[in-house]
């Protein structure tokens, strides 16, 4: 620590007293022949340098499949407010509670909610481990899931998922499962071999793995709006046929794709269809003339995605715009911003030097969903990459046994990526709020061998800051650093509860 601020670069407030003296006296001395020197000092004061902040921060929404007509046993396991969804499903807890009539993926990733601030402690997992699933009495063709959504306070870090399986035990065995297994030897239990594991970066904080990209596991309706004015001409126009069309052949039934063309007004060339090929022909007929009125465009694309004679409620529902040149920016930004509104998600590609890369950065639904191909030459490339986005889906981390997945695969711990749309690792940004799913199933097809068995394991993250560090650690003991964890733990049907 410094000392007192009035000590700052040597200039103490006895120094600047005697200072003053001094020009008292000669002052006083003036008269009798003393010379005084013009002077003037100036100075940086006030310097402070203070630590930056990396705290991380858990939220969490759990639920369970049990079974129906269950309540009030989940509820007497140690979730007095569970909640029945529905179907045999329960919700177990989440954190923090969202108000009522919003849903808690909608808060977690909403920005009413200040999660960084330290009044939101009392709501999150900070410091202390808890446990997420405790439950007995699991049976096959039971399954829960949490999703945590993690707030990084508040400077980018990398990410570590961390875990150890803690019991596997036997409990002893009842008569079925000797007669399954024959006699135990060794006190080791089945369980979390039997039980199957699958870990996600569930994207949209949802707590259901979608691997399909169409956000809520319905179908996707896909717009490519496509400029033909006069300036893309040669190259660019054969070039549009090409990837678009490319895009076109990654679209799998139920998906539909309808493609509309536009320059001085806009054309709906195909409807939206299964029909692929036939949106393929409608592409393959494009010829460059006329002006460019990227509002026509947008216009006629969230006509038909909403209000075409195939258009389907609920699908999701996304819009591909391409364009070459300049526009009116205020009719463009506000066909966009309608049709954003409606819920659609907008990509654009601004191709070439003289594309409106800045208006069409504002018509994207975010700035990640806005492409440059800055030659006809990397069309094919940009609509790859949104192809990858729009249909890849959730990215899956692990699936597999519980018994791999915690003795293996996090063995030493598990590099997560920041973004995965980017090339290489990527820390997660400051303030950032994403959700890790994870989900276990006991199969419906596993016999006798797992009764009376039970499984208690920890999982939890650790973050490690990414400022001056070009080599993030591969292999880390959680427990000495910055790592926070919610501690899931499904049981057999021994008395066995989570612990952290």
């Amino acid at each position: 620590m410094s000392q007192d601020t009035n000590d700052t670069i040597g200039l103490s407030r006895r120094k600047v007293l005697a200072g003053l003296g001094a020009v008292g006296v000669a002052s006083a001395g003036a008269g009798l022949g003393t010379t005084a020197y013009f002077n003037d000092t100036e100075a940086f004061e006030g310097n402070t340098l203070t630590a930056g902040e990396l705290d991380l921060k858990l939220d969490y929404k759990s639920t369970y499949l049990g079974g129906p007509g269950r309540l009030e046993h989940v509820q007497s396991m140690g979730y007095p407010d569970a909640e029945d969804l529905g179907d045999g499903r329960y919700l177990l807890d989440q954190a923090p509670s969202p108000a009522d009539m919003q849903a808690w993926e909608d808060l977690v990733q909403g920005e009413e909610f200040d999660f960084c601030s330290p009044e939101a402690d009392e709501f999150l997992v900070n410091g202390d481990g808890i446990p997420v699933f405790t439950l007995d009495d699991v049976k096959p063709g039971d399954s829960g899931e949490v999703t945590i959504s993690v707030h990084i306070c508040d400077n980018p870090a990398f990410l570590y998922l961390a875990g150890e399986l803690t019991e596997n035990a036997e409990n002893g065995q009842s008569e079925p499962e000797m007669e399954q297994e024959g006699e135990d030897t060794d006190g080791i239990g089945e369980l979390a071999d039997a039980i199957e594991v699958c870990v996600w970066y569930d994207e949209d904080c949802d707590n259901v793995y979608e691997p399909t990209g169409t956000g809520q596991q319905n179908e996707l309706e896909v717009a490519l709006v496509s400029d033909v004015s006069g300036s893309m001409g040669g190259g660019k126009i054969a070039a549009l046929k090409t990837s678009a069309t490319s895009f076109v052949d990654n679209l799998s039934s139920p998906d539909e794709a309808a493609a509309i063309s536009f320059a001085s007004s806009a054309n709906v060339d195909q409807e939206l269809t299964t029909d692929y090929q036939a949106v393929k022909d409608a592409i393959d007929a494009y010829n460059a003339s006329g002006g460019t009125s990227i509002a026509a465009g947008v216009s006629a694309g969230e006509n038909e995605l909403l209000n075409g004679t195939n258009a389907t409620m609920g699908a999701s529902k996304v819009m591909i715009v391409l364009s070459d040149g300049q526009s009116n920016a205020s009719a463009a930004i506000a066909a966009a911003d309608a049709a954003k509104a409606n819920g659609i998600r907008i990509f654009t590609i601004a191709l070439g030097a003289g594309a409106a890369t800045g208006l069409l950065e504002d018509i994207a639904t975010s700035p990640d969903d806005a492409f440059v191909a800055p030659d006809a030459a990397d069309l094919d490339t940009v609509y790859a990459e949104i192809a990858q986005v729009v249909l890849a889906g959730e990215q899956k981390i692990f699936e597999g046994s519980m018994a791999d997945f915690f003795g293996t695969f996090l063995a030493d711990g598990h590099a997560l990526d920041g973004d995965r749309q980017e090339e290489g690792r990527q820390p997660y940004p400051g303030a950032t709020t994403q959700c890790i799913g994870f989900e276990w199933t006991l199969p419906a097809e596993v016999e006798n061998e797992v009764q009376t068995d039970s499984v208690e394991f920890d999982i939890g993250l650790y973050a490690e800051q990414s400022r001056h560090n070009d080599n993030p650690q591969v292999t880390f003991n959680g427990t000495e650093a910055n790592s926070t964890s919610p501690g899931p733990a499904p049981n057999g049907t021994g008395n066995v509860s989570g612990q952290n």
